[in-house]
């Protein structure tokens, strides 16, 4: 039994490893500001250049409504943003979306995107 027990903890453990890192949403508000800000709000409705990401986890890509920018690209992407995704986009755009109009050539810091991420899933 404690062999077994032992053997569950090293699973639980090691995948913890490979889940999303968790950021902080304080830095990643000051992140977003400079990195993210001048394109997208987090605000509801409020749309700039590129759409706002109020609510992005678990929407599609390319599907809010009165959001007329979307590259055809990003729309049949099919791509559900969840906080793995987001952190894979915002760290290499164009290999993710190679048509997409997004001028950005990502965020390298693993640490300064799981705040940024952690900031997007903080607003709801």
């Amino acid at each position: 039994m404690n062999t077994q027990l032992a053997l569950l903890a090293l699973f639980f453990a090691t995948s913890l490893g490979h889940a999303h890192a968790a950021g902080d949403a304080r830095r990643g508000a000051d992140t977003f500001a400079e990195e993210c800000g001048d394109c997208h709000s987090l605000t509801p409705g409020k749309n700039k250049k590129g759409p706002t990401l109020n609510g992005i986890n678990g929407r599609k890509s390319g599907t809010i409504g009165d959001f007329a920018g979307y590259s055809d690209a990003i729309k049949q992407a099919g791509i559900t943003w969840t906080p793995e995704q987001i952190d894979t986009y915002i760290a290499h755009p164009r290999k993710v979306i190679p048509a997409g109009k997004m001028k950005y050539d990502g965020l390298a810091d693993a640490s300064a995107r799981a705040d940024v991420v952690a900031y997007l899933m903080s607003a709801r």
